[in-house]
């Protein structure tokens, strides 16, 4: 399904969703959004050496992972990213060997002996004893879908909720598309696939030819597209009552959901109208 273009901005289509994002994280902010889980020491306990510690944010592409980790344990850009593809890391099959959204979000201690390859099974296998709980697996099988795709639907989650409040019903829009054989038509998915965030996206953006483009293509995206939290997971599993199928962030802490498609069209124009209010004003 497509929308007009808005008259008020030529060439962009009206959202049917929440764009997609990446937060961009400062040090005091990550410390907030991932520190909630500790991964237990990866130094023995005897140790008296200092300790350093990597956190991996919420939401975080497996891009920005490696990147950090890169960083943290000082080795050449491009280093952890290579290990991925050699380490032999504990994902499910579906995966076929890309551990994005397996990179679980947290803290991890690292020392002197760690090593890329040691850090990613380290994330993978906390996702995996997160994700292979009983609630999730249950969860999944009252959805109808697999461990996988539940962790798929949570990376969009992660990508386009506002709030922890709206991750529920966030998941309920994703499954009454899939339910209705609708496009998912979210912009985070297409933002993975031009590996960029932006609140804007133009009708050339939605011709984009990848299996991410959930404009043009339906069901889910190939893979995950971030690597979500407990919420999302939870979210994910017990998603809210509702026959919603479009949602807008109209403004921050404001996002509203319908199952009117001309509701959701007055929703869009006054997201429009701020975001015209917004620029004239800077």
């Amino acid at each position: 399904m497509r929308n007009e273009p808005s008259s008020a901005q030529p060439g962009r289509r009206l959202r049917l969703t929440r764009r997609g994002r990446l937060v961009l994280i400062v040090v005091s902010a990550v410390v907030v959004a991932a520190a909630a889980v500790l991964v237990p020491l990866l130094l023995p306990k005897e140790t008296t050496e200092k300790k350093a510690t990597l956190v991996v944010p919420e939401g975080w592409r497996a891009s920005q992972v490696y990147g950090a980790v890169d960083k943290t344990l000082d080795v050449a850009p491009g280093t952890t990213r290579k290990a991925a593809g050699a380490a032999k890391l504990k994902l499910p099959a579906d995966a076929r060997g890309n551990p994005e959204g397996y990179l679980f979000p947290a803290t991890y201690p690292v020392d002197s002996k760690t090593t890329p390859t040691t850090l990613l099974s380290y994330m993978v296998n906390t996702a995996g004893q997160r994700f292979g709980a009983m609630h999730i697996s249950s969860g999944a099988q009252r959805s109808g879908v697999t461990a996988y795709q539940t962790v798929n639907i949570a990376s969009i989650v992660q990508a386009e909720a506002d709030t922890p409040q709206d991750m529920g019903k966030v998941a309920r829009v994703i499954y009454n598309r899939l339910a209705e054989g609708m496009p998912l038509q979210m912009d985070s998915t297409l933002n993975y696939a031009l590996n960029r965030s932006t609140l804007d996206t133009t009708a050339s953006d939605i011709k984009l030819d990848s299996p991410y483009n959930s404009y043009e293509r339906r069901g889910l995206p190939p893979t995950p597209i971030d690597n979500p939290g407990d919420e999302a997971m939870n979210a994910a599993v017990n998603p809210a009552p509702g026959r919603w199928l479009y949602f807008v962030t109209v403004a921050p802490g404001d996002t509203r959901f319908t199952a009117s498609y001309e509701d959701h069209r007055r929703n869009v124009e006054e997201f429009n109208a701020k975001r015209r209010s917004a620029g004239n004003s800077g």
